[in-house]
């Protein structure tokens, strides 16, 4: 005999539109009419214990969720930086708040275990404020990071990667994702956010939406850097039209480390219609053409119009793309952070952290964390 669960029909709705699914996309994954699901949500009728509990693994809450009696008050556990004018935006995705909860458990972890391994505290670590010298903040991150004002010429890629492995040497970690919690289904909204910083002295961490386009992640791991070194958290868009102070200023210190203003209008030639510019300035500075033409919006070389206009383009391109899920294991790593990757395996290996709470705790089979081990160290 099949049994009935007698679920809140209210949160049944509130999960479905939490989620943002349609009444249609549910009905779908539970093989039952769309007719069936409305009835649900009205409460002229109730599914059953199987059928509600996959409702909740499609929605991706707690199934005792469904039997309260309101839904649970939730926020964004970071600030948050995108507000344009005093104006707060639309409510945080799910996944943007799977994505951030995720993050902080991980964060949780790792100051226990620096903390049992008595770790001294990161002094650059908002060592800076908005009122700092641009060109002071971009120095001291070159200081940091071990980076020369004229580094060997290499592909904004394998900048990107060089600049990502400083940064996790100098104890930040790095993480990069396109969607929430490894679920490819879940994929994470450039439109709402770029990326996020949480400022710590012992565990400061940078998240990079890695649904962006692969030519404007640069930008956005060094506007997230210049947030550490301000001592600033939250989420932001790295937009050019925030009030807020902090994103303005670390907009300018991302811009100034990766093409110094000095130097670009030297090489920027007026003469040129100003996509002619992009290619030479961005082998120059080993960064995108993206960056460049990012940077020649700050600077007044041309519109926002213009660069919007760019930038979307490019974002289409890439989306547009035939791709595979790529490497498993470099998947993982680039995810988790490969610094905190390295501690979580460690305490396993040495047996302070039990296999299936080091594979919870990164995402993996606890079958593949002995080959990821081996990756990350080859």
């Amino acid at each position: 005999m099949t049994q009935t669960a007698f679920i809140n029909p209210s949160l049944l709705s509130w999960s479905r539109q939490r989620a943002g699914l349609s009444e249609a996309q549910v009905a779908k994954r539970l093989t039952v009419k769309t007719q069936r699901v409305t009835e649900w949500e009205v409460g002229t009728s109730l599914p059953t214990f199987n059928q509600a509990q996959k409702w909740a693994a499609i929605t991706h809450v707690p199934f005792g969720f469904l039997f309260l009696q309101a839904p649970p008050q939730e926020h964004l556990p970071l600030p948050d930086l995108r507000t344009l004018g005093g104006v707060l935006p639309d409510k945080p995705s799910l996944n943007l708040m799977d994505t951030v909860k995720d993050v902080l458990r991980k964060q949780d972890w790792y100051l226990e275990y620096l903390q049992d391994h008595e770790r001294a505290p990161l002094s650059f670590v908002g060592s800076f404020d908005c009122r700092s010298s641009i060109k002071d903040v971009v120095a001291d991150i070159r200081r940091v990071l071990g980076v020369a004002d004229a580094s060997v010429r290499m592909s904004h890629d394998d900048y990107l990667r060089a600049l990502v492995n400083d940064a996790e040497d100098a104890g930040i970690l790095v993480m990069r994702s396109g969607v929430a919690l490894g679920n490819t289904r879940r994929k994470l909204d450039v439109g709402e956010f770029r990326g996020f910083a949480i400022s710590h002295v012992m565990a400061p961490i940078v998240f990079i939406n890695s649904a962006d386009a692969p030519s404007a992640r640069l930008f956005t791991l060094m506007h997230e850097l210049a947030h550490i070194w301000i001592g600033s958290t939250g989420v932001s868009d790295g937009g050019n039209q925030s009030a807020r102070q902090e994103e303005t200023f670390c907009n300018a210190v991302a811009g100034e480390f990766l093409a110094p203003g000095s130097a670009f209008s030297v090489y920027w030639d007026g003469d040129l219609y100003w996509e002619e510019n992009l290619a030479p300035l961005a082998e120059y500075f080993h960064v995108s053409a993206l960056v460049i033409a990012r940077r020649a919006r700050d600077l007044g070389y041309i519109s926002s119009d213009q660069y919007g206009a760019y930038y979307r383009r490019i974002l289409q391109a890439y989306r547009d793309k035939d791709g595979s899920g790529g490497d498993y294991y470099r998947t993982a790593a680039t995810r988790n952070s490969a610094r905190l990757s390295k501690a979580v395996l460690a305490e396993a290996q040495s047996g302070r952290v039990l296999l299936r709470e080091a594979g919870k705790l990164l995402g993996i089979q606890p079958a593949k964390l002995k080959t990821y081990g081996m990756k990350l160290s080859a």
